[in-house]
């Protein structure tokens, strides 16, 4: 059955119970935009920046928001972006769409006014919805979002090329429109990047979104007591799924903006918070906090918190070691997915196996698993090969990119592009990407957009962009620059160019060397990884 079932059925079951809550910590409470409706629930219980809907508001306001959109001309296979900051108005909007049989496109709140564009087009929307925060992006391409998209604005000072959902939804029904959802109908569309750094736009039929929900509560064994912690970003699959537990268990949730360790050990303590998902800088970072004496444990209730999991990149066991040291009861889990694989759990640990800890798992629910190699043949367990997985939450296509589904998809099979191993247990371990995508902090980081960027220097001759092993972010960016004969560079001159970059994109290391090509003209990444000690230091932290 569509995901949209399980909040009716929330909805009817407990109207009156509180669905999701809003955490705000980091910015005035003035700052915050809201709808501002009368049958929002709002609090102030602990802090001012504290809002909270229940199953029957969180219900209604998806059904206001389909309804709207339906009125202005949306129908089946639509489709509808999103473009907003974690907030208490993100999952109703997503489940708004989803109602009307359009399909949800989550964007990355990092985009700039051109990958906006140009992931509008590739996906071919027809609406974009957008916060505050996005105005001055969409101002500099609304002449050509304009001229075939509705542009929907949803806060207060809606701007003069876009609609104003509180406006626009003032007097729509806030019952369920009479469409018929099946799991053969399409949901969502996500974005995904090869080491090229161009999007490619993937395609989800609802099967895969109800796989997702329904795999997440039988992984960590979500209870309509527990209270689950969301910190990243909505529009990430490992986030909307995590929850999705809460969903399917008709239990609780709490989105935090922010991500400070006192900002988490006091949303878990406040909140009762039973299960949170932390990427490794975050958890790096609370348990520095701990060490240095700025926390201590004992000061927040934190006896509740049964479960911490980590996703979205690889996990030294060493961090985990250290994590039991402080909170030896708890139970771990990691899991491994793509956005092709409607994100987290193709591959997880399972809470029981914390033994196993470096391992990326065994097969998730509902999942089947190989290793193959060149030739698409099974290898032998030992050996390594890329990892290949089978499931109902693969994806149907990448949109308008025929070849590089043929490549991707074979015979049901999503080959994953990630070399992997298989031990005598059963269980899988990562060796390596095949692709050179970089994961810092939990976010992919393609190098070519910065090994492109960079180029444009003048004093620059070649350039490639690596990953080095790094304790809190996992990997982090390193720059290896060869400088123009004749001319010289300094690390300061080469930072103060790349303040042209998004902050996450801005390489951490500055490397002068020259950069080594095979014959066919392509550089050899690999090389230079054992030149600068990546993958002994990889290695040397999974020892650990």
């Amino acid at each position: 059955m569509p995901v949209t079932d399980f909040l009716e059925r929330n909805a009817k079951l407990y109207p009156d119970e509180i669905a999701l809550v809003e955490l705000n910590p980091e910015i005035p409470d003035g700052r915050r935009l809201t709808w501002k409706d009368s049958d929002l629930i709002e609090s102030t219980k602990n802090a001012p920046y504290r809002r909270e809907i229940s199953w029957a508001v969180f219900d209604e306001k998806a059904n206001r928001f389909a309804n709207m959109l339906i009125n202005r001309g949306i129908k089946k296979s639509d489709k509808v972006a999103i473009l907003m900051y974690n907030c208490l108005e993100w999952l109703p909007i997503y489940f708004g769409i989803l109602k009307t049989g359009a399909i949800a496109v989550p964007f990355n709140f990092r985009y700039d006014s051109d990958e906006i564009l140009y992931c509008v087009d590739l996906a071919d929307v027809d609406v974009l919805v957008f916060g505050f925060e996005f105005i001055g992006r969409i101002e500099q391409i609304a002449d050509r979002l304009m001229k075939k998209r509705l542009l929907i604005y949803v806060g207060d000072g809606c701007p003069d090329f876009a609609e104003s959902y509180r406006e626009l939804a003032a007097d729509c029904s806030s019952k369920a429109p009479d469409i018929k959802i099946t799991d053969d109908d399409f949901g969502a569309i996500y974005f995904s990047s090869g080491t090229t750094g161009f999007p490619k736009a993937i395609l989800h039929k609802h099967r895969s979104l109800t796989q997702a929900a329904e795999m997440e509560q039988v992984h960590h064994q979500t209870g309509r007591d527990d209270v689950f912690l969301c910190i990243p970003p909505l529009y990430h699959t490992g986030a909307k799924f995590h929850w999705m537990g809460s969903l399917v268990a008709g239990s609780r949730a709490v989105l935090l903006k922010g991500a400070k360790p006192k900002t988490i050990l006091d949303a878990v303590s406040n909140e009762h918070c039973t299960i949170v998902w932390l990427l490794v800088p975050w958890a790096q970072d609370i348990l520095d906090a701990f060490d240095r004496g700025e926390l201590k444990k004992e000061d927040f209730q934190l006896d509740q918190w049964r479960l911490m999991h980590i996703g979205a990149q690889p996990v030294p066991p060493s961090l985990i070691k250290h994590w039991h040291e402080y909170f030896p009861d708890q139970a771990y889990d990691t899991n491994y997915g793509l956005s092709e694989s409607t994100g987290p759990g193709c591959v997880h640990l399972g809470m029981e196996n914390t033994h196993k800890v470096g391992a990326i798992g065994v097969p998730g629910y509902r999942w089947q698993c190989k290793i193959v190699d060149e030739q698409g043949n099974e290898v032998k367990r030992g050996d390594v090969g890329e990892l290949c997985v089978k499931g109902p939450g693969v994806m149907t296509c990448y949109i308008h990119n025929a070849e590089a589904t043929a490549d991707t998809i074979k015979e049901g099979w999503l080959f994953t592009g990630d070399m992997a191993m298989q031990d005598e247990d059963g269980f899988y371990f990562l060796v390596d990407r095949k692709k050179d995508v970089i994961v810092s902090g939990g976010e992919n980081i393609y190098p070519v957009q910065i090994e492109d960027f960079l180029r444009t220097n003048p004093k620059i001759k070649d350039v490639a962009v690596i990953g080095l092993a790094d304790r809190r972010l996992g990997e982090k960016t390193a720059a290896i620059i060869e400088i123009k004969e004749g001319m010289t560079a300094t690390k300061e001159e080469i930072d103060d160019f790349c303040q042209g970059l998004a902050r996450y994109k801005r390489p951490k290391e500055i490397i002068f060397d020259s950069i080594p090509r095979n014959a066919t003209g392509k550089i050899e990444k690999p090389a230079l990884r054992k030149r600068y000690g990546a993958d002994q230091l990889v290695a040397q932290e999974n020892r650990a």
